[in-house]
């Protein structure tokens, strides 16, 4: 859309910081909540192990199929800027009852990726502190809560200082893996790999197999919208960070599948039992030194996910209870610090609980991260839908429709739904064939608690001052 026909911001005061978060610190928002490192380091080599020489094709129809959504988010984010993330742009088009499973899928989203990441973040410590096997209970539970525990702290204190914390973490991570990539050492020194083109390689068959976890390492890349009442100029710098943050991550993706294709050909099966997997690379190409570096890396970048992750929930939240569909008391700023200090406390606690819970029973740092991860993808997902509805509507109101929009919206919407169909996988075995149920149990109940609060906020509305 031409800057000239964006709207003014609406001067609603949240009681937030405005105007504080520049673009970089934006993009750091939405590119700590995909925890790039994670794809080379935990996605990418599961995509080629479905798709073998195909996984860079792979990331590259992953990453045009997330621009698509993108275009959708910044139909809506170029004329709304408040916190709530896409719940708050879904609930400006639709109102209270779509917004209502917008804001609890997205909830489910953001609390689920805070807890599943804790899995990444004790399994890479764990390997920097020499360990070989499943790190024990007391290791999990102890890591995930001081992890959680400082992500909270850092949000409830200084939404600046989180955000440029995230910049630099994400930014060293990215670093040192391009490193490794790029290192010319022993094995295969990054370079044309005629057989990683082949059109033998690309079945559909491939292809399918790869795309949905492929998608899935994206998700999260929309968190800036939940910026919108402290970012610098938002109605540009939002968008902007949105599509920014796909096309970036999906070009270090792509350079990821290639490289870790050609380094690691022929070892994908000491790559699949390992619990790092590019320290693994690192040892193959005779750069060892690098491994513990990359250990360290990933730890700060897993953290700042969680870190994300609960901003953007903190902030989802503290709109949904200003609008009613939650307990008021999560729509109060701190008056010193002025973030939504009881949203934050709210969606960490809740965050904590059930990483712990699986720490608890011992469950593998990798299952922590996958079950977890997998609930709160159908929770984006969701809300992914919601707005590529929203869109061609949010356009037509405008008289602004047209047959490109309905295409990109359409086509959205069709790998939306389709993702969604291939990965809730029923036929698995449990738990990862209730999932998808569970996720569907957890939506119910907020949509309840939203029509209790609202019945409850009705009767004290015109209860008499008698009664």
């Amino acid at each position: 859309m031409p800057s000239s026909t964006m709207q003014d911001p609406p001067s609603q005061d949240y009681g937030l910081r405005s105007g504080v978060l520049s673009q970089i610190e934006i993009i750091a928002q939405s590119l700590a909540n995909i925890a790039p490192t994670a794809g080379p380091a935990m996605v990418v080599p599961l995509v080629i192990a479905s798709s073998g020489k195909a996984a860079w094709l792979v990331f590259l129809l992953a990453t045009f199929s997330v621009f698509l959504i993108a275009l959708n988010i910044n139909v809506l984010a170029r004329s709304s800027s408040s916190p709530g993330s896409l719940y708050g742009l879904v609930h400006e088009q639709f109102g209270r009852g779509p917004s209502a499973v917008a804001g609890w899928a997205l909830l489910i989203a953001y609390i689920g990726t805070a807890a599943a990441v804790t899995g990444g973040l004790t399994n890479y410590l764990h390997a920097l502190m020499g360990g070989s096997s499943q790190p024990s209970i007391a290791f999990s539970s102890i890591t995930t809560a001081i992890g959680l525990g400082v992500a909270c702290i850092l949000a409830y204190r200084d939404v600046r200082l989180s955000a440029r914390l995230m910049l630099w973490t994400e930014a060293a991570s990215i670093a040192l893996i391009l490193v490794l990539f790029f290192l010319p050492g022993r094995g295969n020194v990054l370079h044309y790999d005629a057989t990683q083109f082949a059109l033998s390689n690309f079945s559909a068959h491939q292809l399918k197999s790869g795309l949905v976890l492929a998608i899935f390492s994206f998700v999260g890349f929309e968190s800036a919208t939940a910026m919108g009442a402290e970012a610098a100029d938002p109605l540009r710098t939002i968008p902007r960070a949105v599509w920014a943050t796909a096309l970036f991550s999906g070009v270090f993706f792509l350079i990821s599948a290639y490289a870790e294709n050609l380094a690691l050909d022929g070892r994908l099966d000491n790559l699949a039992i390992s619990g790092a997997p590019l320290q693994v690379m690192a040892k193959l190409r005779g750069a060892s030194l690098l491994a513990p570096l990359i250990s360290a890396g990933s730890i700060v970048s897993f953290f700042a996910c969680a870190l994300a992750s609960i901003t953007a929930g903190a902030r989802t939240l503290f709109l949904m209870s200003r609008d009613g569909h939650a307990f008021r008391n999560c729509g109060q700023v701190h008056e010193r610090h002025r973030t939504p200090h009881a949203a934050v406390i709210a969606v960490a606690a809740t965050s904590l609980i059930p990483a712990v819970l699986l720490c608890l029973r011992g469950v593998n740092p990798f299952d922590i991260n996958g079950w977890l991860g997998t609930v709160a993808t159908y929770g984006f997902l969701t809300v992914y839908a919601l707005v590529c509805f929203a869109a061609p509507v949010k356009l037509r109101k405008g008289g602004r429709l047209s047959p490109g929009a309905i295409l990109i919206a359409t086509s959205a919407l069709i790998i939306v739904g389709a993702t969604f169909w291939l990965s809730a996988d029923l036929s698995a075995p449990a738990p990862d064939s209730w999932l998808l149920f569970f996720y569907l149990g957890l939506l119910a109940a907020g949509t309840l608690v939203s029509a209790m609060q609202r019945k409850l906020r009705h009767r004290c509305m015109y209860r008499s001052p008698s009664g």
